[in-house]
């Protein structure tokens, strides 16, 4: 927790140039700081890019199975979008955890993106008894 994203996820990132996107030099930024420091608004940030994520989808769902609606920085629920949201592919490497998560969200109320997680990481078998 005390290695950033630069030295885990290389190669390390150059500076973001001059002209980038206040998002662009904020992400690069973001690979510069220790995993530890990294609040939830930066893991909705990096989830949201897809920047890194090996890395930092496990941490964004230790906080997610703690509270699912946990409000990270524009509204209630917006860290869980960012991970429901990414590509199947990229819940590959974590099946464990792609499972965890879908737990965690079950008993919320459906959205689309939840229900299409649901179906994808719980099996079709699963049942979302609020939704």
């Amino acid at each position: 927790m005390d290695r950033t994203l630069d030295e885990i996820d290389g190669p390390p990132w150059p500076p973001a140039p001059p002209n980038a996107t206040s998002l662009a030099t904020k992400v690069h930024a973001l690979r510069r700081r220790p995993l530890g420091s990294l609040a939830p608004a930066d893991l909705r940030t990096l989830i949201s890019q897809d920047v890194a994520l090996p890395h930092v989808l496990p941490l964004a769902v230790d906080l997610l199975v703690e509270d699912p609606l946990l409000d990270a920085c524009f509204y209630e629920g917006d860290l869980l979008h960012a991970a429901v949201t990414r590509p199947a592919t990229a819940w590959l490497l974590f099946p464990d955890l792609a499972v965890r998560l879908a737990t965690a969200v079950a008993p919320l109320p459906s959205t689309p993106e939840r229900a299409e997680f649901l179906a994808t990481h719980a099996g079709p078998d699963h049942r979302n008894p609020a939704g």
